[in-house]
């Protein structure tokens, strides 16, 4: 399986009408296609389909057509995600309507074609499980502790500025939990 870890974005041309294709990691989709909706006013359509593994390891899978005909955007889209054995993303695909109807198979061919070409410029990487680490460190320690959590690349993590010290939630795979364990970080 494979993911991605930060966005991209590509654009096809099919019969004149334009389909803007954003890849983004799973964590980044709430909320997306109504930015981009409110971005693209004069888009006929913002379809999307994402695949994302939940607390017991399933995929679960979802795609919307956005108005256009039933089956002929988001499941086309969806597919060409599986395929690729892609997980905690989602696609979003803008579509701008050129004037020349592409018919059900053609429409289902472009949005298919669409996420290809976004699969082709995005930086795929092998998926890894992500574990949760919680720790506390003093006031003092919090510049040394966001080094650290850099130089082993974990990015996701929250803090807690309690009244003793600061509470971590970091999010990483479990190799780099580990490598942060063994700088003393308890």
């Amino acid at each position: 399986m494979k993911t991605v870890l930060t966005s991209c974005s590509a654009e096809t041309v099919v019969n004149r009408s334009k389909f803007l294709s954003f890849l983004v990691p799973y964590v980044d989709f709430e909320g997306l296609q109504e930015k981009l909706k409110k971005e693209h006013p004069k888009a006929n359509h913002v379809v999307y389909a994402l695949r994302y593994l939940n607390e017991f390891e399933q995929i679960v899978e979802q795609s919307t057509d956005d108005g256009e005909p039933k089956g002929c955007a988001g499941v086309p889209a969806l597919n060409v995600l599986r395929g690729e054995e892609l997980v905690n993303v989602a696609v979003l695909i803008v579509r701008y309507f050129g004037g020349i109807k592409l018919g059900t198979g053609g429409m289902a061919r472009a949005y298919a074609q669409a996420v290809k070409d976004v699969l082709e410029v995005a930086d795929l990487v092998p998926y890894e499980k992500q574990v949760q680490y919680v720790f506390e460190t003093s006031y003092a320690d919090v510049d040394k502790t966001l080094y650290q959590l850099k130089q082993i690349g974990i990015n996701q993590f929250e803090r807690d500025f309690g009244v003793d010290g600061v509470q971590w939630r970091v999010t990483g795979s479990q190799e780099q939990v580990d490598a942060l364990v063994k700088t003393g970080i308890k």
